[in-house]
């Protein structure tokens, strides 16, 4: 990696939304009102502004402390125990989610190791509070491996999201590098395995670009995952939340993620969100629909 890179100024495609104000403001109210994290502002999310802006965030369970340290990632990480669960996490969410006047609800979480199934019973009761407190809401989980543990997929299965969505993130060659707690045969043997547990809920999943890969490797992760059933696909710049973290190799442009985007829609893709501020939950409801022309702020 080079080091002159790691803070080198963003190109003209890369000017981050503000933060908002009016919406935004009260978006950010209601979460406070019922303690509510979102992974937007744990991870640093340069759309942040913009989507509180629009009325919408990504919910955050089972705490923000993570039991892995993947080197790309801003969200704080720990070896000891992380905080317990929060009982009234699920009713609190479904609350909030109908007073932001949400039809379209995506819930993400850290990863936990340290409980037996990986949280997977915690999404299921989040699902089903939201299903109770808003007629007709469409939910997307965006989830961890849980260890490759078959129970805690049924578990959110039978929940039934309507997208079920877990992030590669890298390509194969960098994998261990980037995701050392992490396995990428796992990773797509659980996209696999979920889509035969559900083979009517659509698989989604989402590559970061600018951490050193190459095009093959690209090229081999878009077709491993559409191999796993994935239809549904999000493909970002990689941007370094710290100096600590995986350098930036490089910024990729906004015509050769169009490129990819076409490469993945000819490989059967059904949705392909693909832009450099593109990430797994950005325009979410564009991307279930198809609508993925506006995924640009």
């Amino acid at each position: 990696m080079n080091a002159e890179m790691k803070y080198r100024k963003k190109p003209d495609w890369l000017r981050m939304p503000s933060r908002g104000a009016g919406e935004a403001a009260r978006i950010r109210a209601v979460l406070l009102k019922y303690s509510l994290d979102t992974v937007c502002r744990q991870a640093k999310c340069p759309n942040l502004g913009y989507c509180y802006q629009h009325g919408t965030a990504t919910f955050l369970i089972l705490g923000n402390i993570c039991t892995r340290s993947c080197r790309y990632c801003a969200i704080g990480t720990s070896t000891e125990k992380p905080y317990p669960l929060q009982p009234d996490e699920p009713d609190r969410l479904a609350k909030a989610a109908a007073e932001m006047n949400l039809s379209y609800v995506v819930i993400t979480s850290v990863t936990r190791d340290d409980l037996p199934d990986g949280g997977a019973g915690h999404f299921s009761k989040t699902v089903k509070a939201l299903r109770k407190r808003i007629k007709g809401v469409r939910i997307e989980v965006l989830t961890p491996d849980f260890n490759g543990n078959k129970k805690a997929l049924e578990t959110v299965s039978q929940a039934e999201p309507d997208v079920f969505n877990h992030n590669l993130e890298t390509v194969e060659k960098l994998f261990s590098a980037v995701r050392s707690d992490a396995s990428y045969d796992l990773s797509l043997s659980i996209l696999a395995r979920y889509g035969k547990l559900s083979p009517s809920t659509p698989l989604k999943s989402g590559l970061m670009l600018g951490l050193g890969e190459k095009d093959d490797g690209i090229r081999k992760a878009i077709l491993d995952l559409r191999s796993s059933g994935v239809t549904m696909l999000t493909l970002g710049q990689y941007l370094q939340p710290s100096r600590t973290h995986w350098p930036v190799d490089r910024y990729v442009s906004p015509d050769e993620f169009d490129d990819w985007r076409e490469f993945a829609l000819s490989e059967g893709f059904s949705s392909v969100a693909s832009g450099p501020l593109v990430r797994s939950s950005f325009h979410a409801e564009l991307n279930y629909s198809g609508e993925v022309a506006a995924v640009r702020p």
